[in-house]
């Protein structure tokens, strides 16, 4: 019975290792992604600026 209850622990524990190492992984992915969107915010703001002139004409139709 211990043996099998060891056996049964030792299954968890490398389960266990498998899904830490998959979200290690994706957490990785996700800061990738992060860096690569991180000037869309000041694009999308400039991009904004610039068309100021365009919604202030559109409105005043």
């Amino acid at each position: 019975i211990v043996a099998a209850a060891a056996l049964g622990l030792l299954r968890a524990i490398f389960h266990l290792k498998a899904t830490a190492d998959t979200l290690d992984a994706l957490d990785g992915g996700v800061q990738v992604i992060v860096e690569k969107t991180s000037t869309v915010e000041p694009v999308v703001t400039s991009v904004n600026a610039s068309l100021a002139p365009v919604r202030s004409f559109a409105e005043s139709i």
